[in-house]
């Protein structure tokens, strides 16, 4: 079984993969008594948004974890949040994410930065400009 570090870092780089902007992984362990981990990312449209959530849903079946939020999200949502328990995962719109500044608000925990993965160099040469 994966510790919540893990499913915390495996979503984080799997939100990364999928577009999501500025992933932050909060270990609010310390500062929270209901979850060890928030993972934020922006999505770019609502669209996107599903996508996201989508993504994190499919990570969650394979493992047979529980996922809890996200399941309708209307057209004009700017905020999803899906609890999987230990990790809680923020998909939020630029201008949710200005607005809400969760990681100023859990300023005390430990943020990691995800970055998205780079395209091989043979993929890179061969994209147009």
């Amino acid at each position: 079984m994966a510790t919540s570090r893990e499913i915390a870092g495996d979503i984080g780089t799997l939100l990364a993969e999928h577009r999501g902007g500025a992933v932050v992984l909060l270990d609010i362990a310390i500062q929270s008594g209901w979850t060890d981990w928030f993972v934020i990312a922006t999505a770019t449209s609502t669209t996107h948004l599903r996508g996201l959530a989508k993504a994190v849903d499919g990570y969650a079946s394979e493992r047979k974890l529980s996922v809890r939020g996200g399941s309708s999200i209307k057209d004009d949502e700017e905020w999803v949040l899906l609890d999987m328990g230990d990790v809680v995962i923020h998909l939020m719109s630029e201008r949710a994410r200005a607005f809400y500044e969760l990681e100023k608000l859990w300023f005390q925990a430990e943020a990691t930065t995800i970055s998205a993965p780079q395209a091989p160099q043979e993929l890179q040469a061969a994209r147009p400009v």
